[in-house]
């Protein structure tokens, strides 16, 4: 039971071990392309949002037309 036990411990340090070098840090390079990649996603989703608030405004005013249409005749 002890030696099972010592192995149970031995597997789970060793774990431990491997998870914390997975959390190193990154080098300077790669760390400036986070960053500009970053950047670059928050400018196209600025970019978007009025594309996006335009195609809306305008598919609600061509169902309210459709419908106003369907009602004239």
């Amino acid at each position: 039971m002890n030696n099972l036990y010592q192995k149970v411990l031995s597997g789970v340090g060793l774990g431990g071990l491997g998870m914390s070098s997975a959390y190193a840090a990154l080098p300077t390079e790669a760390t400036a392309a986070f960053t500009a990649i970053s950047g670059n996603v928050t400018d196209v989703l600025a970019a978007m949002w009025p594309i996006v608030a335009l195609a809306t405004g305008g598919f609600v005013l061509v169902k309210l037309f459709k419908k106003g249409a369907n009602k004239a005749v």
